[in-house]
């Protein structure tokens, strides 16, 4: 995010919190890890599984650190910054592992200190450095990311292209009652709260509906009506964007001046400060996708995706730190972006699914790689709830995933109660990404996985030795954890 969008004040406290943070770091070296989600993707199972994996010895053949013994003792810290509210990691372990539930995800900023000791690899090193490395886990909703493009964009900007975005494919249907609504107002009548309040309902049941689990729709900017918390109510969280808006200065007291005014405060009291206080500070950055739920809703839903995936990456401060920018600018010199519940599918389509999210994020990749962060792509499970068989049918062998069902789940005329297991085939994935993505340019139905199976299971359940539990099964998490980390523990 370029200075111009913050302003010169927030720029002077980002530098002075970048001081106090590497002050600290020399007597007690720091990574600060951001993790968000789009679309339920699973950043809770996500933080909560790397944490019970590094305190429990989980299987990390991946993670070099652990891999080669010289990794001696994780634990859990109280957390730096007392105003952030705890990541309740204990609650949320206890819900996948006792309760075998999801946990809730969590709808505001949290965070949680992971304090890692280790022997370095290298003997200069650990003449030199403590062997410590504290993570400081920043988990924040994917909807607080996708509203720092609005930094950069005047009230007229933002309704525009938000008007557009509506008209589109299924939006233009979900967006109709707010549409037609604003169209009926004079942005130059004199200001009303009641209408004001209509606008801003009308334009919040439309992102409400675009991000039903029936659309799974991303780009839904601004990301607080969506989850409003303390502010619901405010003048801030009450607008709305107004379409075809004329081109002369609003008139002080009419509607259209009121709109623009509170669009601002929005920036203000909202993203302004999320983006000093917290996404300014971080070091690596993991995105999570349900791309699977993307690829199975259509070529709608591929392309939003896509769209959101590139504001996303156009946000980070990419890119490697000199010694000065990591002094003075922090930049993320690496981003992971991870498409979770590949245990959804079968092994044979983990690869497919990693090579099919590398083409969403093409376009961001080339927007932003020449600043040189470290961008890559992984399928990833944070919790695996299958397990791979082989059934025979008609004298073939079908390669197959075994789980338990969620409560309510139905496969063709079966009802599940969410205590019994079942195998089912998943069906594949596409193996060719760029044919498979000039489906979905053109908005053609073959886009559409209908062969794919996609079903809700339980979290597994998981065996005792004396009183622990083993640590939670997982797929690539390892990998994951290498790439974010592994040279900090080098």
């Amino acid at each position: 995010m370029p200075p111009s969008l913050t302003g010169l004040m927030d720029e002077a406290a980002i530098v002075l919190d970048n001081l106090g943070d590497r002050a600290s770091s020399l007597i007690n070296p720091t990574l600060r890890l951001g993790v968000t989600g789009l679309s339920r993707a699973g950043k809770t199972v996500f933080i909560s599984s790397l944490v019970h994996n590094l305190l429990h010895g989980g299987r990390l053949p991946l993670f070099e650190p652990v891999r080669s013994g010289r990794v001696s003792a994780t634990r859990l810290e109280e957390q730096p910054d007392d105003a952030v509210p705890r990541f309740q990691y204990e609650d949320h372990v206890n819900a996948l592992v006792t309760d075998r539930i999801w946990p809730d995800s969590t709808r505001a900023i949290s965070e949680l200190r992971l304090t890692i000791d280790y022997k370095s690899a290298s003997a200069w090193s650990r003449m030199l450095t403590p062997g410590r490395l504290s993570i400081d886990i920043v988990d924040y909703p994917g909807e607080w990311l996708l509203d720092l493009p609005l930094l950069d964009q005047d009230y007229r900007t933002f309704s525009r292209k938000t008007a557009e975005l509506a008209e589109t494919g299924v939006r233009a249907e979900l967006a109709r009652p707010w549409l037609e609504l604003a169209a009926s107002i004079d942005p130059e009548a004199v200001a009303d709260e009641t209408t004001a309040r209509k606008l801003a309902e009308a334009f919040t049941t439309y992102l409400r509906l675009c991000k039903s689990d029936e659309r799974s729709l991303s780009t839904l900017p601004p990301g607080r009506f969506l989850m409003p918390g303390d502010l619901e109510g405010s003048p801030a969280l009450t607008f709305a964007p107004l379409p075809s808006l004329p081109d002369n200065v609003p008139s002080k007291g009419s509607l259209h001046a009121m709109m623009e005014r509170r669009f601002e405060a929005y920036k203000t009291v909202v993203v302004k400060p999320f983006f000093r206080e917290h996404f300014a500070r971080l070091d690596r950055q993991i995105v999570l996708v349900d791309a699977l739920q993307a690829l199975n809703r259509g070529p709608e839903a591929v392309q939003d995706l896509e769209r959101a995936l590139v504001d996303v990456l156009g946000c980070f401060r990419a890119g490697k730190n000199s010694a000065l920018t990591a002094l003075l600018r922090r930049r993320i010199d690496k981003v992971l972006i991870a498409a979770t519940k590949a245990d959804h599918l079968h092994h044979e389509s983990h690869d497919r699914l990693e090579n099919l999210t590398r083409r969403l994020v093409h376009r961001a990749v080339e927007t932003i790689g020449a600043s040189g962060a470290g961008i890559d792509v992984m399928a990833i499970a944070s919790v695996r709830a299958t397990r791979e068989g082989v059934v025979r049918q008609d004298g073939h062998e079908l390669p197959v995933i075994v789980g338990t069902p969620m409560p309510g789940e139905r496969i063709g005329e079966e009802d599940f109660d969410g205590e019994r297991s079942t195998a089912i085939f998943p069906g594949d994935l596409p193996i060719d990404p760029q044919a498979y993505f000039r489906a979905v340019d053109i908005g053609s139905q073959a886009a559409k996985l209908s062969d794919v199976s996609f079903v809700r299971f339980r979290p597994p359940k998981l065996e005792r030795t004396g009183e622990m539990h083993i640590s939670l099964p997982h797929i690539r998490l390892d990998r994951a954890l290498q790439f974010l980390m592994g040279d900090r523990l080098g």
